[in-house]
């Protein structure tokens, strides 16, 4: 064998011309000008293995075997086979080299994108919320709950069930910011194991500055009656279908707690006892609004427009809305106002608007159906906090 012969691989495809002999390692240059380094007992020439003599064959055949059978009895590992006579390799070709670990492309992917965060998601708010799997087999479906972070906060978290005088942890974990994430799925049968529930939390963010804030503790009463009722289930900002949502803090306001500490309500009625010697005398409280002073809004479109030729069905209900949020605006500061809004039963569209401008414009605002025996199903009453 020497330099210009066309060899083959002997266990593998292909092969080329011999441009190097480097002790027992022959660089093959294969045809896109690549030279490949490779022991010499694993080529054999070319012009050999295209002889078709019977006699050429055997031959080739038996050294073949001659070269396979020294390989086995050699008693080396393939690497130090592959590394005999590499010392003498050229240093230019060596450091072409690369080691798997130093591939780039090799490297877990370690960059993460920075968390986004929203306009007014500095304060917390989070959710239990439970969502039917089958929302019109509500008395015979499964239930999933989920935790709802609807903040720019890292929620640490830990929810937790009562049984008896003891807590059983569900989950534990953390919220991603403005993130939603599934905890367990349960059937009626398991709801009264839901009776009463506890969620801790702990705010933080990462890689930047925050304002602190105080740990969240907060019990719930869950009312097992409420999973059999239709009604119960209703359109939110967070899913797409209907869901039954508990808050658990919402503009860095606690929820009310079943749990009642005792040295934080000592704490406060001592305050409260301060307060009142060093407070000056108070107004009277304006009195509540009752049904009686409702004030009824109807958002017909017969009953707004005097035409609607030439609208579209997204211009009245954009027509609509605004006259519902005109009605909003002017009564925003009347503490207990309650207003009626009858938007029809039809197909639900305009309803459905109004509960997402309550939940995402009016959150401090509460609604519930209007009575059904005044105004039937279509009406909504919504109380100004």
């Amino acid at each position: 064998m020497k330099i210009g012969d066309k060899v083959r691989f002997l266990f593998d495809v292909g092969g080329g011309t011999v441009a190097a002999i480097k002790g027992n390692i022959v660089m093959v240059e294969d045809a896109d000008g690549f030279q490949i380094p490779t022991p010499i007992n694993e080529v054999v020439v070319e012009a050999e293995a295209q002889s078709y003599s019977t006699a050429s064959m055997v031959a080739a055949m038996q050294r073949d075997e001659k070269k396979q059978a020294s390989l086995k009895s050699d008693g080396r590992s393939m690497r130090s086979i592959l590394n005999d006579g590499m010392d003498e390799v050229d240093e230019e070709l060596a450091s072409d080299v690369r080691r798997p670990e130093d591939d780039p492309s090799m490297k877990d992917v370690t960059f993460r994108k920075p968390v986004e965060e929203r306009k007014g998601g500095n304060k917390l708010s989070a959710y239990l919320a439970f969502v039917p799997v089958d929302v019109k087999q509500v008395t015979n479906t499964q239930f999933e709950t989920y935790l709802v972070n609807d903040s720019n906060y890292y929620l640490q978290y830990a929810y937790m069930s009562a049984e008896n005088n003891n807590w059983i942890l569900r989950a534990s974990g953390v919220l991603e910011p403005n993130t939603k994430e599934y905890i367990e799925e349960f059937t009626q049968r398991d709801v009264n194991s839901l009776g009463k529930v506890c969620i801790q939390m702990h705010a933080f963010k990462k890689d930047k500055p925050f304002t602190l804030k105080k740990p969240v503790s907060v019990a719930l009463r869950i009312d097992q009656v409420k999973f059999y009722k239709l009604h119960t289930f209703q359109p939110n900002d967070f899913f797409e279908q209907p869901a039954l949502l508990y808050t658990i803090i919402e503009d860095d306001k606690l929820a009310h707690s079943i749990l009642i500490d005792a040295d934080t309500l000592k704490n406060e009625m001592f305050d409260d006892i301060i307060e009142t010697a060093d407070a000056e005398p108070k107004q009277k409280p304006l009195p509540r609004h009752g049904l009686e002073d409702a004030l009824v809004v109807d958002l017909h479109a017969e009953k707004l427009l005097d035409n609607t030729a030439g609208m579209s069905s997204a211009d009245i209900l954009n027509f609509q809305l605004e006259h519902f949020r005109k009605v909003m605006k002017e009564h925003r500061s009347q503490k207990g106002k309650k207003i009626i809004f009858i938007h029809g039963k039809g197909e639900g569209v305009l309803r459905h608007a109004i509960i997402h401008e309550l939940n995402y414009r009016y959150k401090s605002c509460t609604y519930q159906d209007a009575s059904f025996q005044e105004y039937g199903y279509g009406a909504t009453q919504v109380t100004v906090k």
